[in-house]
C-alpha cells in the first residue's frame, strides 16, 4: 500500500475519480485532468450526456474549460473498477424540516464502496458536522467492500470552497484545507491537491478538524448576516436607511462589512443546521447559530410583509393588485435555484391574495415548477402595483428609474431588495433593506 499514491498519480499509473459533477465537482474534475488521469461520475446520465459534449449542465463553465482534459465521463459504476483516488462531491442538502440529508453522501459512499481495492484513497468534499466522514461514511465503506480501514484503504476529507458564479475566486486561487486519517495519507492526498490549488494547501491536524473548519466558515458567515438584517428591521421601524448606517460605520478599520440580505442557497442557508443537529445530539442546543438561522429564514417572509404593506398604504386592492417579481435564483448572475429565498418573498405576497409574476435572465422555468410550483413570465406585462428586485443580476444593475416609472402604475412602489438603486430613485416609492 505504501507505494505513494501522489507519484502513482503524477505518473499516470493511477487514476482519479471525481464522484458527483455538479457546481463543486466538475471544476476539481477538469483542474485534476490538466495534469493527471481522471474519470468524471455522476449517476445522471443526462448530465454525463452534456458533460461528454463539452457542455457544463450548471451553466458554469464553458465549452473552452474542457479543452486539454484527460477525462472520461460516465454514470456507469464498472468504469471505477481501475480508479486508486476517489473525491466524492456530491451535495449535503437538508430536508423539509432543516435536518441534514446525508442520503446522496451514503449512495455515493455505497457505490465507491463496491468498486473499493486494497490500497485505495477516498477523500469527502461534501460539507458535513464534525465526525460524519468516520462515524457514517468509513462504516459503509468497509461493510460493502470487506476492507479494513486504515490496513487496506485510506480516507481523508477536503472541503471544498467553490463560490458558483464567481470568477475571481476560484479553485485554483483559494488556499484549500485537506486531511487524511493518518500520517501518510493527510501528506499524499495535501500533495494531491497541491497538483491543482496555486494557493497552497493547509494541512488540517484530523479528518473532524477539517470538517468543523468548513462548517464553520459559512456559520460565521449566516451569523453576521442574521446581525445586520436584524438591525435592518429595527432601522426601518426608525426611518433610517440601513445602506447608510453601514456606509457610515464601514470607515472604521476593523467594523465588518456585511450587507443585509435574503440568506438561501446550498451553503450558508444549510450549513449551520448540520452544526446545530450534532449538537443536539450531544446535548447541547445552540442559541445562538439558531437565533441566526431563525432570523435568516424570516426575511423572505418579511420583504412579502412590506410589499403588500406599501401597496395596501398606496391605496390599491390587494386582489386586484399585479407584482413582478425580478430574479429568482439564489444569487445573482447564476442559474442556482437551490433554497432560494426569493421564493419565501412570492408566497408572502400570493398568501394575501395578489397576482405575482416572474422574471429571470439565468433561472430556468421548468426547473422552478418543478421544484417550487411557480413558472416565468416569458416578457414583462406592464403595468404593475409593485416592482421587486430580488436578485442583483448584472442584466438589472443598468435598469434606472425611467424603466421602473415605464412599468409601474401610479403610485406604484419599488422594492429593492439588494438597495441597487438606493441612490437613484427620487419620484417612486421606494423601499429596501
Amino acid at each position: 500500500m505504501e507505494e505513494m499514491i501522489y507519484n502513482r498519480l503524477v505518473k499516470k499509473e493511477a487514476t482519479l475519480a471525481v464522484i458527483g459533477l455538479g457546481y463543486v465537482g466538475l471544476p476539481i474534475a477538469l483542474e485534476f485532468a490538466r495534469k493527471i488521469k481522471v474519470v468524471g461520475f455522476d449517476i445522471n446520465a443526462d448530465r454525463v450526456d452534456l458533460m461528454k459534449q463539452n457542455i457544463d449542465p450548471s451553466n458554469e463553465l464553458v465549452a473552452s474549460d474542457f479543452e486539454g482534459c484527460d477525462i472520461s465521463f460516465t454514470h456507469k459504476l464498472e468504469d471505477l473498477k481501475e480508479v486508486q483516488f476517489f473525491i466524492v462531491a456530491v451535495p449535503t442538502p437538508i430536508d423539509q424540516s432543516k435536518k441534514p440529508n446525508i442520503k446522496p453522501l451514503i449512495g455515493a459512499t455505497t457505490s465507491v464502496a463496491k468498486v473499493l481495492k486494497e490500497g485505495d484513497y477516498v477523500v469527502y468534499e461534501s460539507t458535513v458536522y464534525p465526525g460524519c466522514t468516520e462515524d457514517d461514511c468509513i462504516p459503509v465503506l468497509e461493510k460493502i467492500s470487506g476492507l479494513k480501514f486504515k490496513k487496506d484503504f485510506k480516507v481523508g476529507y477536503s472541503p471544498e470552497r467553490i463560490n458558483p458564479g464567481d470568477k475571481e475566486h476560484t479553485l485554483a486561487n483559494i488556499i484549500k484545507v485537506s486531511s487524511g486519517c493518518d500520517a501518510v495519507s493527510a501528506e499524499e492526498i495535501a500533495k494531491t491537491y497541491e497538483l491543482v490549488v496555486d494557493a497552497g494547501v493547509h494541512r488540517a491536524s484530523s479528518i473532524k478538524v477539517a470538517e468543523a473548519a468548513k462548517i464553520i466558515e459559512n456559520t460565521q458567515r449566516d451569523l453576521n448576516i442574521a446581525l445586520i438584517n436584524e438591525l435592518s428591521m429595527i432601522f426601518g421601524r426608525m426611518n433610517i436607511n440601513t445602506y447608510d448606517v453601514l456606509e457610515a460605520a464601514g470607515t472604521k478599520w476593523n467594523f465588518l462589512k456585511f450587507q443585509p440580505g435574503l440568506v438561501g442557497g446550498h451553503c450558508i442557508g444549510v450549513d449551520p443546521y448540520y452544526l446545530t443537529h450534532k449538537a443536539k445530539e450531544l446535548g447541547y442546543h445552540a442559541k445562538i447559530i439558531n437565533s441566526g438561522r431563525a432570523v435568516n429564514d424570516a426575511m423572505g417572509a418579511y420583504v412579502g410583509n412590506k410589499t403588500v404593506k406599501m401597496i395596501l398604504s398606496s391605496g390599491k386592492s390587494l386582489i386586484q393588485s399585479k407584482i413582478l417579481v425580478m430574479g429568482a435564483t439564489f444569487k445573482e448572475d447564476v442559474s442556482d435555484i437551490r433554497n432560494s429565498k426569493v421564493v419565501d418573498v412570492i408566497n408572502e405576497i400570493k398568501s394575501f391574495s395578489c397576482h405575482v409574476e416572474v422574471v429571470d435572465p439565468h433561472a430556468d422555468s421548468d426547473e422552478l415548477n418543478d421544484e417550487y410550483g411557480f413558472n416565468l413570465v416569458d416578457k414583462i406585462n406592464a403595468p404593475y402595483d409593485a416592482v421587486v428586485v430580488a436578485v442583483n443580476h448584472k442584466e438589472y444593475l443598468k435598469l434606472d428609474e425611467n424603466y421602473f416609472k415605464s412599468i409601474l402604475t401610479e403610485k406604484g412602489v419599488l422594492i429593492d431588495i439588494k438597495g441597487i438603486f438606493k441612490n437613484s430613485i427620487s419620484d417612486i416609492e421606494y423601499w429596501t433593506l
